[in-house]
């Protein structure tokens, strides 16, 4: 008999809760609910991009002579640019690099998403040799980015997830964008 009071006490309360909420919203919830935007949540693979609109290379702070490790300042205000990025810090001299080149490189490299170094040619003490640019078993940020480059150069280069990693692999997470400065030490 008890659980026939229960469940009947319970299946009252739910028929109430439902034609209360039946009754509709207020004029003023009404009104702040058609001003409110619907929240997304991103995947949790997916680095979290801040709020408005995409960075430039101008927002990005690069400190360091060419030759020097750098040290590279990613913006909290902006969004991640979802198109390669590059800007000559430093403009070298001599023949631009072309498809098919050798360029002699300096590298260091920092990940946007938690603004921390992951790796450098800098700190190992070894540049690193790009040999057939344009093609070079590498990123296509960086076959894409490195062409025109001139020797003496210091060239920061912005990679988007599509021309980096993609899903990630190699330390680097799912969709991450990537901020480099690239020091073409030769060109050959």
């Amino acid at each position: 008999m008890q659980t026939r009071v229960r469940l009947a006490a319970a299946a009252l309360l739910s028929l109430s809760v439902l034609a209360t909420s039946a009754c509709g919203d207020s004029e003023e919830e009404k009104a702040s609910d058609s001003t409110s935007t619907p929240s997304t949540t991103p995947s949790s693979d997916a680095p979290v991009a801040p709020a408005g609109e995409e960075c430039t290379a101008d927002d990005i702070t690069v400190e360091g002579d060419f030759g020097a490790v750098p040290t590279i300042t990613v913006p909290d205000d902006c969004a991640p640019p979802t198109t390669l990025l590059s800007k000559d810090l430093v403009t070298g001299t001599g023949p631009a690099a072309k498809a098919g080149d050798t360029v002699e490189t300096n590298y260091h490299l920092v990940t946007w998403s938690n603004k921390q170094v992951l790796d450098s040619s800098f700190e190992r003490g070894e540049t690193f040799p790009l040999e057939d640019l344009g093609n070079a078993p590498v990123i296509d940020g960086w076959n894409q980015g490195l062409i025109g480059v001139q020797k003496g150069t210091r060239r920061l280069l912005v990679v988007p997830p599509a021309l980096g990693y993609g899903q990630g692999g190699g330390g680097i997470a799912p969709n991450e964008t990537l901020v480099f400065v690239v020091d073409a030490v030769s060109i050959s």
